[in-house]
């Protein structure tokens, strides 16, 4: 076997068993552009999963900073070369992409590219993402390299594999939030039979003690205090049940990954940009890891609702045997000696009891025009 192919081969491998781990969808899209990129030995590498209105429903690059693809602006569309990927289903490997007659122009920011190859990954006859790489690495920068046939054949392989990869973490997806629905309603059912009964007897027996306060004020009594019991019994139901509704993503992935998994929707949904960075953070107690989760998802809707912030961050950091939750956002910011009008309306109260409940702190840093920030910290187990 020749050395080139037997690289190849090796690279392949290690790109097919970095696929096959249990991802989410867009842990599964970074892996596959992280892959073809160091396949092929290239400097970009993107991946587009296609909307039905002619853009990008996801977009994944790799060698481009997170400064760079900011400053190029918005999405592609899909025209172009992008849309032969797409629509035409075929590979197309350029010498110089800049020179095909589909070529438009870059956006300003946008990094200058050359040799360029593209592909669609498909599932049975469905094209469900386009994967293109550009600028291959020289091992000698006086040469001109461009893709090969080779890079072609890794890149079909690796792409077909990639389709697996991705369908699989869709289905993962999909099937768990059946799994949360059904448990969710599950829980419904039987919260509402449960207490709908207790409410039911108090009812009853504070009507019949209304009854019977001036003809027998003893029975009123042994009734009122049934009314007490019945209350109680109320309370605990609800309790445990809000106990049970704790996220079911944060009991199977952790407080990091379902922060990450949340604040990736959430920047995909918003014209905000949200990110998230969570490393070197240990497994808290069940109850400070709902708290934080809880409060990061207050601070977040407050941000992306009311601040007009065009860019919110998100850290969550290890500190002791605990951990430290910082939420900034770059909006409007408000007064915080007006924190009565204000607590009520950005939820301030409801943070800090969550934060007291669980023997953590919350402050609040923020100014008119000068964004906020909102820090959780919980002492750890």
């Amino acid at each position: 076997m020749p050395p080139a192919t037997s690289t190849g081969l090796r690279a392949v491998s290690s790109a097919l068993l970095a696929m096959s781990r249990p991802l989410e969808v867009q842990d599964v899209l970074h892996t596959i552009v992280a892959s073809a990129r160091e396949l092929l030995d290239a400097e970009y590498a993107a991946l587009g999963v296609p909307d039905d209105h002619g853009g990008f429903a996801q977009f994944v690059v790799d060698g481009v900073s997170e400064e760079q693809w900011k400053a190029i602006g918005p999405l592609p569309r899909r025209h172009g070369i992008l849309a032969a990927l797409l629509e035409e289903g075929r590979t197309e490997r350029l010498a110089d992409v800049r020179r095909d007659p589909r070529f438009k122009r870059w956006p300003a920011a946008h990094p200058d590219m050359s040799d360029f190859i593209g592909l669609p990954v498909r599932h049975g006859d469905e094209t469900i993402a386009a994967l293109f790489l550009a600028n291959k690495r020289c091992p000698h920068p006086e040469n001109t390299c461009g893709f090969t046939e080779e890079d072609e054949e890794l890149l079909g392989i690796l792409a077909q594999h990639a389709a697996i990869a991705l369908t699989n973490a869709r289905l993962y997806e999909r099937s768990r939030e059946l799994t949360i629905a059904e448990e969710r309603s599950r829980l419904a059912h039987e919260l509402h039979d449960a207490v709908s009964q207790k409410l039911f007897s108090l009812r009853l027996t504070a009507q019949a003690a209304t009854a019977l306060v001036d003809r027998d004020p003893a029975r009123a009594k042994e009734e009122l205090h049934q009314v007490a019991a019945l209350a109680a019994e109320a309370a605990d139901e609800l309790r445990a049940a809000v106990v049970e509704l704790r996220p079911a993503a944060l009991d199977e992935d952790g407080l990091v990954a379902t922060l990450r998994t949340q604040i990736r929707v959430l920047d995909r949904a918003h014209a905000a940009r949200v990110t998230f960075r969570g490393e070197g953070v240990r497994a808290l107690p069940a109850a400070q890891e709902e708290a934080l989760l809880r409060v990061a998802q207050e601070a977040l809707h407050n941000a992306l609702r009311h601040s007009g912030a065009a860019h919110v961050d998100v850290v969550l950091s290890r500190t002791g045997r605990g951990a430290v939750l910082r939420v900034t956002d770059d909006g409007g910011g408000f007064d915080p000696r007006g924190v009565r009008r204000a607590g009520r309306h950005l939820g301030l109260v409801s943070m800090r009891d969550r934060a007291a409940g669980v023997g953590g702190s919350l402050t609040v840093d923020s100014a008119p025009g000068k964004g906020t920030t909102i820090e959780m910290e919980v002492p750890g187990g």
